[in-house]
């Protein structure tokens, strides 16, 4: 196979070879694709630290998918971070100037030179509007496209070279690649970022059970905005950990603030993720803010995930299954959501749901409030990936999402527990999963539903009868392992067979031994018995061997 030859390509052999990792040297410089060896997680963390933005940005991508790596991985890659430094004023002054519709001059007051963040993709800055308004500048870093459109294509060969192994195979890494070459893509438009923010403020703007006025999201600037060039309201306050609630100024009880805040915080993802149906992807500390007038901000609105009706529904019940420790029902709604990473390989129902079994009984004498469900839920991923299950990705971005929410929450105030925060849910979350949003709608749907059924059903039962009266119905019956059965008793038919001819040599023989001698019988005789002896003494050895003689 072709070896990929690049400049890139010789940057990323010299990063390999420094930490190690030879076989994938290999595959870059030679082409070899036998079995991958992955690095251990901290040697990997380095590794794509090393290679640069775009690569870290592929790690924190893989930290969203529990259902492809153990927790070692995804917990090492949760905390990968580009530690890039900011691109040089001049170069975004120039970007800025080609980006907006206006002069610089003509749109803002003023405009900080200093980054006050700096990512992989892009780096913001403070500015103020002729109008007096507070914003914040997000200016992609320039030729990043570039970067990316070049890292991307040696994804996709590198997948290309991985494909033909097993274990490209099992996890289908030209699929993979192609996802996420579509979600870094996605990352380099501004654009949709800018409709996913406006799309989560509409969504909690309304709420039955905490009061959305507390909740903010901000406000895009479109008019200012495109595809590399996003301008949002500015939210004064600080990431949630760095708030200080005892500080001067503050007359209140710190520990109630800290409960009531991180309990709204919790009950906003929670409508995201039950209600909604849509989600922010990466709530770390840094995209959680405590505002000055004690308010929830939330920033960063880049990842963010989807789940349908159905999925909403077995998540909720999935979630009760852990909570009661029900491994079957555990085992039943993993095969409703997923599907096996190797067709060829049947799923073992019995051993998903001990392993569940296993697994839930840590929680058996648990008390609720000390049951982590970001844990929980990713634990019965790693146990279904080990199953040969494979859950669809947005499943492993909510647990990623639950997981991430727990901990900064739990590290702001200790007490805070999703169970307790669910429970107001629970009425509005059955009335959903019942009759949906729109009651009316619901019951036309299920009526239409049942009105097509009982069309359907007469033709379906009279095609039925046709087929058993005309004797062309077939039935096909899958038995796992039917054609091991099938093999052993063609065994056992043969050895059966082989046994009755021997004994007719020996008869044969016996008799022609017994009647008149000639020196032609007499030698017929003598080649059956040898025959006969030789074919015995055969189907003894093969018996013998086989250790099934008993």
């Amino acid at each position: 196979m072709t070896a990929i030859v690049s400049t890139r390509q010789r940057e990323i052999v010299e990063v390999l070879i420094r930490h190690g990792w030879d076989y994938m040297r290999q595959v870059l410089t030679i082409g070899n694709s036998d079995e991958p060896e992955i690095p251990a997680p901290e040697i990997l963390c380095k590794i794509l630290t090393d290679l640069g933005p775009v690569y870290v940005k592929l790690g924190q991508l893989l930290s969203t998918r529990p259902d492809l790596l153990s927790p070692d991985y995804i917990n090492a890659l949760s905390h990968l971070q580009s530690n890039v430094p900011p691109v040089s004023w001049g170069a975004i002054d120039a970007e800025l100037r080609r980006q907006l519709p206006q002069p610089l001059e003509e749109i803002f007051q003023g405009l900080s030179e200093k980054a006050i963040a700096a990512g992989s993709i892009a780096q913001i800055h403070q500015a103020t509007l002729k109008n007096g308004a507070q914003v914040a500048v997000k200016i992609q870093r320039p030729d990043i496209e570039t970067v990316v459109s070049q890292d991307i294509a040696l994804f996709k060969q590198i997948a290309g070279l991985l494909s033909a192994t097993d274990f490209g195979k099992r996890y289908n890494v030209v699929a993979l690649a192609e996802e996420f070459a579509v979600s870094l893509n996605n990352e380099l438009d501004f654009t949709q970022e800018a409709t996913y923010t406006d799309q989560l403020r509409r969504n909690l703007t309304a709420s039955r059970w905490f009061d959305p006025t507390r909740v903010v999201v901000p406000k895009v600037y479109h008019a200012l905005s495109n595809k590399k060039i996003l301008v949002l309201e500015w939210l004064e306050g600080m990431p949630i950990l760095k708030a200080n609630l005892t500080g001067e100024g503050f007359d209140g009880d710190p520990i109630a603030e800290r409960h009531a805040f991180t309990s709204l915080v919790f009950q906003a993802f929670l409508q995201q993720y039950l209600l909604d149906g849509f989600f922010h992807a990466d709530p770390h500390p840094g995209n959680l803010f405590y505002l000055n007038d004690g308010r929830v901000g939330i920033l960063d609105c880049g990842m963010m995930g989807i789940l349908d009706r159905r999925t909403q529904s077995i998540m909720v019940e999935l979630l009760l299954a852990i909570m009661e420790a029900d491994p079957v029902r555990c085992a039943q709604l993993t095969l409703q959501l997923a599907e096996p990473m190797d067709i060829g390989q049947p799923i073992n129902l019995i051993r998903l749901q001990s392993d569940y079994d296993r697994l839930l009984r840590q929680y058996y004498n648990l008390s609720l409030v000390n049951l982590d469900v970001g844990e929980a839920f990713g634990r019965i991923l790693e146990a279904a990936r080990l199953n040969n299950l494979k859950l669809p990705a947005n499943i492993g971005l909510l647990t990623k999402s639950l997981a991430n929410l727990e901990g900064t929450g739990r590290e702001f105030d200790p007490s805070v527990n999703v169970v307790d925060e669910i429970r107001p849910l629970m009425t509005d979350l059955f009335r959903q999963q019942l009759i949906g949003d729109d009651p009316v709608r619901s019951v036309l749907r299920t009526a239409l539903e049942f009105k097509q059924l009982s069309l359907d059903s007469p033709r379906q039962v009279g095609f039925l009868l046709n087929r058993l009266s005309s004797e062309t119905l077939k039935l096909n019956l899958v038995l796992q392992d039917l054609n091991a059965i099938g093999r052993t008793m063609d065994e056992a038919a043969n050895r059966r067979s082989f046994s009755t001819v021997v004994g007719a040599l020996i008869i044969g023989a016996a008799i022609l031994s017994t009647g008149q001698q000639t020196q032609q019988l007499q030698l017929l005789s003598t080649i059956f018995f040898v025959a006969a002896s030789l074919l015995g003494l055969w189907l003894i050895f093969t018996i013998l061997r086989s250790g099934r003689w008993k």
